[in-house]
């Protein structure tokens, strides 16, 4: 299935929406901002970008957002990043908060200290082949992963970018460089998931 079929939504609550929406459209995907519930129907994917997970948690429990996002997201496929991957995991700490449950990690808010702590570091990819600029901003750590959890790229022992089933999250930004890479596996992921004969993943 073409990307152009895709329909991508990106929770529009924070974060950096028009940088999600143009590593998409240069991908061939259709962009929907959501800003309410009812928004999430017919999307083949969700983004759930960067941000302030509080703030976000505060306007996702008005009008029964939080309930059909959390459908959504044990059905759809779903890409965190930053404060996206902190609320599509299963525990949060430092501290507790609610969250999706969609990946099953355990991630740290702010592991890495205040805005002045943002960095840039060049990853290698688990393929040992392929490289991308992670851009680092408050950033999360992930300090669990479970059996099911593919890690998809690590900065030096801690994951930074994550897969399950349907599910993906990286604790950077990857919207923030000129790479596609990222949002082209999120795509390609969909569209393997779509083309799948039923029953099976």
């Amino acid at each position: 299935m073409a990307d152009d079929c895709l329909h991508i939504g990106i929770l529009a609550l924070q974060g950096n929406v028009i940088a999600h929406a143009s590593h998409l459209q240069a991908l061939g995907a259709r962009v929907h901002e959501i800003r309410r519930p009812g928004q999430l129907n017919d999307l083949d994917g969700l983004i759930l970008p960067g941000g302030e997970s509080t703030t976000m948690l505060h306007f996702l429990q008005q009008d029964g957002f939080w309930a059909e996002l959390q459908h959504f997201a044990s059905h759809k496929p779903c890409f965190g990043t930053c404060a996206g991957a902190i609320l599509l995991a299963r525990e949060v700490q430092n501290p507790a908060q609610i969250s999706l449950g969609a990946l099953d990690i355990t991630i740290e808010r702010n592991a890495w200290g205040s805005q002045r702590e943002s960095r840039i570091r060049s990853i290698a990819l688990a393929d040992d082949i392929h490289t991308l600029e992670a851009v680092y901003i408050r950033a999360p750590r992930i300090i669990r992963t479970g059996s099911a959890v593919e890690i998809m790229a690590m900065d030096q022992n801690d994951p930074i970018w994550v897969r399950q089933g349907l599910s993906m999250a990286t604790t950077f930004h990857p919207e923030l460089t000129a790479d596609l890479q990222v949002h082209a596996e999120f795509l390609r992921g969909i569209r393997s998931q779509m083309s799948s004969p039923p029953g099976h993943p």
